[in-house]
């Protein structure tokens, strides 16, 4: 397969087993939070919501683009790790692999809402810097420009989710006050009696919002990790996308060569002009390369990774140029610069449909399995009081809104976090912060700081290891 030996063939699709199990796991752990409210609330039957919860993260997945999954892809700079030893490459992805399901299995199994989108980012970044002790590593092993991206938007998102929640719930009781609506939404769920129609209707859409961004937003990160795995075990296949057509960069590099060579390199560093020069030397090679090829398979396969190579790096050039004050660029050049690498990216952020096809079955089908220890602490133990009709909708909205505007800009954000955050503000909006359970949102933060250390570690010396063993 693939031109493999066997035994490599056989890994391969371990790893991608693997890749689909973490995606399970993701399935039962994160969808959890978009099915609480609705089960403690009585709006829908459990198993009627998981099924409609697992449907609603599978077309997420075909809806969600692959921003976000580039984003992942992009987060570790393959180009740089890869070498023409595949049992490297193995090393790096069964690695990854491996921290990010132990991390999932194991909150999961003491029932503690945790991350996804941590222990997977932790994971990348662990076999990142472990590549960077290695004695011949000369280039970066982490795009940190990425990683600050990713991370202030997982530090933010829960707080905006708590602080955003409180506001809502201030503003349904003031503007429901006195009127049977307010009285409605306000009151405790009665035992095995379903809401009425217009709250139930609230809470089966915004347990829907939710369930679709989870897959729009979680689903890319499966993405990502499968692509991951293709680019970095089988890059003569997977580096470049084969549906695309290669003469079609001609123009935008062209204009991307005349921007780069009018520019005035004199007032910068030394090491900033060999950024400089090399951009240049990589335009140029591009252009040769892709002069006249019409299709990704007319490129020589040992070629198809260096393209993608000097297209990668290129764009990490032009970013860090772009923002030299030193080389006075004009906002015209930047512009310029920035939306005809855009156009070139085209053969290198993608994702084959049986990818996506693959990821979305392996979260819906997740979702289906194995969620109830977290529904329950979510339904039961982050406040002292039951869930309320308006509690629930208004942390759902919340969390919806916030994983939705994430996916829109392609920033990978944590469901559980975000969610269990509403949660607990929408308790402390009700009775203040002595209606949080202290041991829950105990457990919940230490999990929240563990997370990456504890999955770095992990998988930097799984890393380690392996790539000494095979």
């Amino acid at each position: 397969m693939f031109d493999l030996e066997l035994s490599y063939s056989i890994l391969l699709v371990v790893c991608l087993l693997a890749a689909c199990g973490f995606e399970f796991v993701n399935g039962f752990h994160d969808t959890a939070n978009a099915v609480a409210t609705v089960i403690y609330t009585n709006s829908l039957k459990p198993w009627v919501a998981v099924v409609w919860s697992g449907i609603c993260n599978a077309i997420g997945v075909f809806l969600g683009g692959i921003t976000v999954a580039m984003g992942i892809v992009n987060l570790l700079p393959v180009e740089s790790l890869v070498d023409q030893n595949i049992a490297h490459s193995l090393a790096m992805v069964l690695a990854l692999l491996l921290s990010a399901i132990f991390w999932n299995l194991l909150t999961w199994y003491f029932g503690i809402p945790c991350s996804s989108s941590h222990t997977l980012i932790g994971s990348i970044l662990g076999v990142g810097l472990a590549y960077s002790l290695l004695p011949d590593a000369n280039e970066a092993a982490v795009n940190w420009g990425k990683a600050q991206e990713i991370g202030a938007s997982l530090l933010i998102s829960p707080l905006f989710g708590f602080s955003l929640t409180i506001i809502l719930m201030f503003l349904l009781r003031n503007l429901t006050k006195n009127t049977s609506a307010g009285d409605g939404l306000f009151k405790e769920p009665k035992k095995n009696q379903p809401p009425p129609w217009w709250i139930r209707t609230i809470l089966i859409l915004t347990c829907t919002a939710v369930s679709g961004f989870h897959g729009s937003n979680d689903g890319q990160k499966g993405v990502g990790l499968v692509m991951l795995i293709l680019i970095g075990i089988v890059p003569a296949y997977f580096a470049l996308n084969p549906g695309f057509e290669p003469g079609n960069l001609g123009a935008p590099l062209k204009k991307i060569e005349v921007t780069i060579n009018g520019l005035d390199g004199s007032p910068l560093s030394k090491s900033d002009k060999v950024k400089l020069d090399s951009s240049k030397v990589m335009t140029t090679r591009l252009l040769s390369s892709l002069r006249g090829v019409s299709s990704v398979s007319s490129i020589p396969s040992q070629e198809r990774f260096l393209v993608r190579k000097d297209i990668m790096l290129l764009n990490s050039n032009i970013k860090l140029l772009s923002s030299n004050n030193e080389l006075a660029m004009s906002e015209a050049d930047k512009k310029t610069l920035t939306d005809n690498m855009k156009a070139v990216r085209k053969i290198t952020d993608y994702s084959p449909r049986w990818v996506i096809v693959m990821i979305a079955l392996s979260l819906g089908m997740g979702t289906m399995i194995g969620w109830k220890r977290i529904v329950k602490t979510i339904g039961e133990k982050i406040g002292k009081e039951h869930l309320t009709y308006a509690q629930g909708a208004s942390a759902e909205l919340v969390a919806s809104t916030t994983i939705g505007l994430s996916t829109w800009f392609g920033l990978p954000v944590s469901t559980t976090h975000v969610l269990s955050s509403g949660i607990a503000g929408s308790m402390v909006a009700s009775k203040g912060v002595k209606n949080l359970q202290p041991d829950t949102v105990r457990n919940i933060l230490i999990a929240w700081l563990l997370t990456l250390p504890v999955v770095m570690i992990l998988a930097g010396t799984l890393f380690l290891i392996f790539r000494s063993t095979f």
